[in-house]
């Protein structure tokens, strides 16, 4: 593609995303006309005072964690692919999201054992947050000590995975003696959700997810050299180790983050580079890393609306959309494995 038509394709992109944010804020139980938003929004009262609130404290909250863990998902997943070179890497192999897991199933499966005070945290999305990320990072530092130990790339790739599934055993232990009451909360977290983020809780996350995209100018030039191989990214100067552990730091962040905050999203992060890939038929990432995070948003934002159910009071598990809409593509990919490119 020339490079009169990736300008208007990044035109194009955050026209589309802020008519969906407008889009996504206006539909669910109640509909909100598009011109009483933009009033609430550029800091008017609309014409009816519950408008407000809802916009205000409910929608725009879950608009931005959607475009955030859209974002962040899309060049965890990304950037995984690259480092590993493996098409069907997701910004889950590192097992940082099954440490977050570990973490919330500790403080609720496991709440009943560390007595009342405890067990009233696990209703608290603080609480919730603050496991989530300590599990999280326990993994990341377990996974950065394989790294500096291991010459292979794929051999990190290994542990992430038995990180995963150790982690996966315990969880599977505290259900087993956990109440009924425990394995449904723990659960309804598994599902993931965008919403119920105060004002407090979105402001953490925006700070921690920009400290992830600040990171990303370093390794630009070493995300296209992995392209080639390690050899390559030696021959022309790379510091492999380095750029490799900022690249793990990242991806580690921003799934860490959004695991603690949104639970765990599938698919996202696995489906969206390949949908990228697609349209912009480069593997440039200087082109690649903002087209991922812009049309990641686009997705969420979709699949958050279709889970809305819009003039319906149900809502359906932003996860069980967002796998609807990633199995066709893993599956497309599964069958057409040889043209795949990272």
């Amino acid at each position: 593609m020339t490079q009169k038509t990736y300008s208007k394709q990044f035109i194009a992109l955050p026209i589309v995303l802020v008519a969906l944010l407008f889009l996504n804020i206006s539909l669910g139980s109640v509909s909100i006309p598009f011109s009483e938003i933009f009033d609430i929004l550029i800091g008017g009262n609309s014409s009816k005072e519950s408008w407000d609130l809802i916009v205000v404290n409910f929608r725009l909250p879950k608009a931005i964690t959607a475009i955030l863990v859209g974002s962040g998902l899309s060049i965890s997943g990304l950037l995984m692919q690259t480092l590993f070179r493996n098409p069907l890497a997701g910004p889950f192999v590192l097992g940082i999201s099954s440490g977050a897991s570990l973490g919330v199933a500790l403080l609720i499966l496991g709440s009943s054992i560390f007595g009342g005070v405890i067990a009233s945290l696990a209703i608290s999305n603080w609480a919730i947050a603050l496991t989530s990320s300590l599990g999280a990072a326990l993994v990341l530092f377990a996974v950065l000590l394989a790294a500096n130990k291991v010459r292979n790339t794929m051999s990190i790739l290994i542990i992430g995975l038995m990180f995963g599934t150790v982690s996966a055993a315990i969880i599977s232990v505290l259900t087993y003696f956990s109440s009924a009451q425990q394995i449904q909360q723990y659960i309804f977290w598994s599902f993931g959700s965008l919403g119920n983020l105060s004002w407090e809780e979105v402001g953490v996350f925006v700070v921690i997810f920009f400290i992830g995209i600040i990171s990303l100018l370093k390794v630009f030039k070493p995300l296209n050299a992995f392209l080639l191989g390690e050899n390559y990214a030696k021959s022309v100067g790379i510091n492999i180790k380095k750029s490799r552990n900022i690249i793990l730091f990242i991806t580690s962040l921003l799934t860490g983050v959004i695991t603690a905050f949104a639970g765990p999203i599938a698919f996202i992060g696995l489906a969206v580079p390949h949908i990228t890939k697609l349209v912009f038929k480069t593997s440039n990432h200087k082109i690649l890393i903002p087209a991922v995070a812009l049309l990641g948003a686009i997705i969420l934002l979709i699949c958050d609306m279709i889970a809305q159910l819009p003039t319906s009071e149900f809502t359906l598990p932003i996860n069980a959309v967002t796998s609807l809409f990633g199995a066709p593509v893993v599956i497309w990919l599964l069958v057409r494995k040889k043209k795949i490119y990272v």
